[in-house]
């Protein structure tokens, strides 16, 4: 079988290096890198090509929540597991709705960061015994994440996706995705139907747009 490629971001080198030697002791995980913030996996996750990434939250230069988000806009189908000290409920939610697939808290068995890993592998996704008591049921991933909700604002004010992408930096086919993403999200199948919700839940206003 083809060994599950881990990479471990965290800024703590004796926590990163922790988590490594237990990964390692699993025939069927091979731990590809530990990098310490946000920016770097950013950088460096095409090159090492991780199968799964145990992102840490707070980090310096940038952190684990922006960390996750620029990586989905450039490939939605990476699966990112939170790894954190932090079991409130806005951390675990937030962590969600930014498309994280799994949340962990650091002192979990090692069993459990070994579940996760192919719970997520397979397509689910994992919250650890201490995390899932923190969400309540429309806690989901069904709710619109900072990046969307940005998107939203600028598709619901008339902009084309090529106008969104040059005012946020991205690519054409993100903005896309992104458009995709809100729609499923909210239930909504055209243009017109996204500009009647962000006046009907106040994201148009002060914007001055006119409609």
């Amino acid at each position: 079988m083809t060994p599950i490629r881990v990479l471990i971001v965290d800024d703590h080198p004796m926590v990163a290096d922790g988590i490594r030697a237990i990964l390692e002791s699993y025939d069927e995980i091979e731990v590809v890198g530990t990098l310490s913030n946000g920016q770097e996996v950013v950088d460096q996750s095409d090159a090492l090509n991780p199968d799964v990434i145990l992102m840490d939250l707070n980090m310096p230069q940038l952190g684990g929540l922006s960390a996750t988000e620029i990586l989905l806009e450039r490939d939605a189908g990476r699966r990112i597991v939170v790894l954190s000290m932090h079991d409130a409920p806005e951390y675990v939610s937030t962590a969600m709705r930014h498309g994280a697939k799994g949340y962990i808290l650091k002192d979990v068995p090692t069993e459990e960061i070994h579940k996760a890993i192919l719970t997520v592998m397979e397509g689910g996704t994992y919250l650890c015994t201490g995390a899932s008591g923190a969400l309540t049921p429309d806690q989901g991933q069904d709710v619109l994440t900072a990046r969307e909700q940005t998107i939203l604002l600028q598709l619901a004010q008339g902009k084309s996706n090529k106008q969104v992408a040059g005012e946020l930096d991205i690519s054409v086919h993100t903005v896309e995705t992104h458009r995709k993403n809100i729609k499923r999200k909210l239930g909504i199948n055209s243009t017109a139907g996204l500009t009647r919700y962000a006046l009907e839940h106040g994201v148009l206003q002060g914007t001055g747009a006119d409609f």
